[in-house]
């Protein structure tokens, strides 16, 4: 199979942005629910920590952003796709214990094997501490293309995933635009969905996605444009009603 070259590209792109992080400096926000606090660790780019009744679920480790052995081990990895800032098996193999979970794409099992399947529209009952209940939605571009090749993430590759911790479901988009399927998510309380142009979404984008299921809190994320777009997106949403925009991470 011939191997796509976009990974490589955006490695380029990012390899002068990265800050490393200690883990004693990384923004953490809790959130309650009806089964106890989540804690969400904001590690950087697109890689989070959710920690919920002793349960450690890392998303998309990249060891490039911080010293992974000083972070906690996984009890579960959630990986969106198989670019090599999101599906990085050095994050992995630090984090990863000998009855560590992985849920991953199709393509990211070629690389990575022994994880949890899943396609976009599948939903998984993960047996950890307690039953974990994860849903792959789709995540792909439909506008942003390099000149003379398919999308940066084509239909059907990549998933986002949707967790249910307690009463709340948070949704990470993974690397996205607002594509039409945005539409069909209910009941989501936490929304983290990516602003990476040109690879994922402009600030209007993120707007128009967040105005299309109603996330009653949106984290942006995944930012590599500066502080002028950040400031764009803050002014888009300040007369939203029902939206909660919080900003942790800006890189």
């Amino acid at each position: 199979m011939k191997k796509n070259i976009i990974p490589l590209v955006i490695m380029f792109f990012l390899s002068g942005i990265f800050l490393t992080a200690g883990d004693d400096t990384l923004k953490k926000d809790v959130i309650k629910t009806s089964d106890g606090d989540l804690e969400i660790t904001f590690v950087g780019h697109a890689s989070l920590i959710f920690q919920f009744n002793g349960m450690v679920i890392h998303v998309d480790p990249f060891s490039r952003l911080t010293d992974y052995s000083k972070l906690p081990d996984a009890d579960l990895i959630l990986i969106t796709h198989d670019h090599g800032d999101h599906m990085d098996t050095a994050a992995v193999n630090l984090i990863k214990k000998e009855n560590t979970r992985i849920i991953l794409t199709k393509t990211c099992s070629e690389t990575i094997p022994g994880g949890i399947v899943m396609a976009n529209g599948d939903v998984k009952t993960v047996k950890l501490a307690k039953d974990l209940k994860v849903e792959a939605v789709p995540a792909y571009n439909i506008v942003h293309k390099p000149p003379d090749g398919p999308p940066f993430h084509p239909r059907g590759v990549g998933n986002g995933y949707i967790i249910t911790f307690g009463d709340k479901r948070v949704y990470v988009a993974g690397d996205t635009e607002n594509i039409p399927e945005m539409k069909n998510l209910k009941n989501i309380d936490i929304a983290f969905l990516p602003a990476n142009f040109p690879y994922t979404m402009t600030a209007e984008m993120v707007v128009k996605a967040a105005d299309s299921f109603k996330p009653a809190v949106l984290y942006p994320y995944h930012f590599q444009f500066g502080q002028g777009q950040i400031t764009e997106l803050e002014t888009l949403m300040k007369d939203k009603k029902g939206i909660e925009l919080r900003i942790r991470s800006r890189n």
